[in-house]
């Protein structure tokens, strides 16, 4: 028997969402058995998911889908998974696949960190990206933020050598604490040619949101960490 007690996670999340729209219930039928993942824990054989070999990037709560479908517009030699855990925001992405014509994002929803540790394989990403997470600004729910060591750690495993993780933000003392938790983490390297924030970059759209936020005179950080190669023994032995 195992005495070591259960220990619950604390999720970046809670599930908060009205009923679907029509279009969105329409969608969520018609369009998820064609364009969603189902979640599960066996690996996925992303080829096999998008039928060719491809650049591959993960987004973790991508909203209503309108930056993720943009990109994946504009960069038709990328392939796209797009995870929420709202069904709303699901149907609304799978909407827009449709709207667009776009064959190069899949959807699934569920729990990020649950399928990144039980169904995306390691060193697998190009890039993921974090736009705009739900920031927790109470400071007793600031362990709920997504952004945590433990969360980097697993990102940096299913990245692939010189693979980006993008984060961007509102919310200065989020951005603050992202920068303090990346770097701090071996295996990742800062790409902002002054240390801590990148200008935003030309192909992550900016949203209505944001441009809301611009005008109300809201700051917006973007931070940009590249995956290092693993080091050598003797680099290993230079650091002791």
């Amino acid at each position: 028997m195992n005495d070591t007690p259960y220990l619950r996670r604390i999720r970046s999340f809670v599930r908060r969402e009205g009923r679907l729209t029509p279009g969105q219930q329409r969608a969520m039928e018609a369009l998820f058995p064609r364009f969603g993942i189902e979640t599960g824990e066996q690996l996925l054989n992303l080829e096999a998911v998008f039928g060719r070999h491809a650049p591959r990037i993960l987004e973790i709560g991508f909203g209503n889908g309108e930056s993720l479908a943009e990109i994946a517009k504009n960069h038709p030699q990328n392939d796209y998974i797009g995870i929420e855990v709202h069904r709303p925001g699901v149907g609304q992405l799978l909407m827009r696949i449709e709207e667009m014509g776009l064959s190069n994002v899949r959807v699934m929803c569920g729990d990020a960190v649950d399928i990144l540790e039980q169904q995306i394989p390691d060193e697998s990403l190009d890039a993921l990206y974090l736009f705009f997470p739900d920031p927790w600004h109470k400071k007793r729910h600031h362990k709920r933020r997504q952004v945590q060591p433990a969360w980097a750690q697993l990102v940096h495993r299913k990245l692939k050598t010189g693979g980006t993780l993008h984060m961007a933000t509102d919310w200065q003392h989020y951005a603050e604490q992202m920068l303090d938790v990346l770097s701090n983490l071996e295996g990742f390297r800062n790409l902002s040619t002054s240390g801590d924030y990148v200008p935003k970059p030309d192909y992550r759209p900016e949203t209505r949101f944001e441009r809301r936020g611009r005008g109300l005179g809201h700051g917006v950080w973007d931070l940009l960490f590249e995956k290092l190669p693993p080091k050598t023994s003797s680099e290993s032995l230079l650091d002791l």
